[in-house]
């Protein structure tokens, strides 16, 4: 069953080494791993096959994903051979990519208008591969958290603010490409922070579409860290104190999360995890700085307190160093299977089940990294199962 994997974004650091790490495991050049879908786990699970993917997105950059692909081959991220070896997939993906929206660059017109255009380039994108479905993957920067907007609250408020001239002010751009998704009839995964469909009209919108919607902020690192750590010490009965983090990112997150709102969403999202887990607010928090030497590199360093039996203090350290698009493009590659599983299934709203996946996981207040590994696995061999 052919499926297409739409990027917002399509031809960032992530979106590149999605569609290189899809075309070399699909000629045996590439090994899948960090790909979880191909785990024994869901062997005979009916994923859609790598020899049934095909892509392509919207990104206003005009830096095409072979030179793309060759820079990331040259930082060390990706096999120097590569971008040959899947030269021609990388082109006709390329082929594929519309410019789409920007935060700055708005067209004329409403932006019930703009949706229609993206939706229209979504549907147009299916009609030319032959694709049985598509899912929309939101990989673009990490947005502002969005304004409050009384239109938030229902499709129908919504629908009418989308039509008034100034409409662009009703929602993020992540939120729009979210809406042209579902318009389209494409189930919609957000991989950032940003608000995309988690706002109540964009809910029911969905529901009302029969489409499934995941995010968000895909966990990659440093929050993967504390999923399994966080768990460790709750279920110890060991006191944390201090949870501090500091994080320093190259390349275009760091340059994004520079921005202080931004920076603001990303945060939050990582600091949901501890809250939840440990049972209240921990002092410190998590600090990010834009180094750009780092490229593509990104390393955290978290420095934790914790009181034992009587109240001996102690202390845990971790560093983690790792590239960021070759620890998200595997997970961008699940994810769009899972999805196209979902849609198949004819599961409408949130996919709870694919928090595995993400540090703030919608509808979801599992955070504990080996449960929701479980719920995975158990949603997976019935996605369309009772009590959904």
């Amino acid at each position: 069953m052919r499926t297409g994997i739409w990027l917002v974004g399509g031809r960032g650091s992530v979106a590149a080494s999605t569609v290189a790490g899809a075309a070399g495991i699909r000629a045996g050049v590439v090994a899948p791993r960090g790909v979880v879908s191909e785990l024994a786990a869901f062997r005979d699970v009916p994923l859609p096959a790598f020899d049934d993917l095909v892509f392509g997105g919207h990104d206003p950059a005009t830096v095409g994903l072979v030179k793309r692909v060759e820079r990331l081959a040259a930082d060390g991220v990706v096999p120097h051979d590569l971008p040959a070896l899947v030269r021609a997939d990388l082109e006709a993906a390329d082929a594929e990519i519309r410019p789409g929206l920007t935060e700055t660059g708005r067209p004329a017109g409403t932006a019930d208008a703009a949706v229609d255009a993206l939706a229209a380039d979504i549907t147009d994108f299916r009609h030319r591969t032959g694709a049985d479905s598509v899912v929309v993957v939101n990989v673009a920067s990490t947005e502002p958290p969005a304004l409050p907007h009384p239109a938030h609250a229902s499709w129908e408020l919504l629908a009418a603010a989308l039509h008034r001239p100034d409409g662009f002010g009703v929602l993020p751009v992540g939120s729009l490409y979210a809406c042209a998704a579902l318009r389209a009839g494409c189930p919609f995964v957000d991989f950032t922070p940003s608000t995309g469909a988690r706002l109540p009209a964009l809910d029911e919108l969905a529901r009302l579409r029969g489409l499934p919607y995941a995010g968000s902020d895909g966990k990659t690192g440093e929050t993967l860290v504390k999923s399994v750590l966080a768990p460790m010490f709750a279920r110890r009965a060991l006191n944390v104190r201090s949870w501090s983090g500091t994080n320093l990112l190259g390349g275009g997150d760091g340059a994004a999360l520079a921005e202080p709102r931004r920076a603001a969403a990303k945060i939050r999202s990582k600091d949901r995890l501890l809250r939840e887990q440990l049972g209240g607010p921990v002092q410190g928090g998590v600090h990010i700085h834009e180094v750009a030497d780092l490229g593509e590199w990104k390393t955290a360093w978290d420095h934790i307190t914790f009181e034992g039996f009587l109240g001996a203090r102690m202390t845990l350290q971790f560093v983690w160093q790792g590239c960021d698009s070759a620890l998200a493009a595997p997970l961008v590659l699940d994810l769009a299977r899972f999805m196209a599983l979902a849609h198949r299934a004819g599961v409408s709203g949130p996919v709870p089940e694919l928090g595995f996946f993400f540090k703030d996981p919608v509808a979801s207040d599992e955070h504990a990294l080996d449960r929701q590994f479980d719920a995975l696995v158990t949603w997976a061999r019935n996605p369309s199962g009772a009590g959904r």
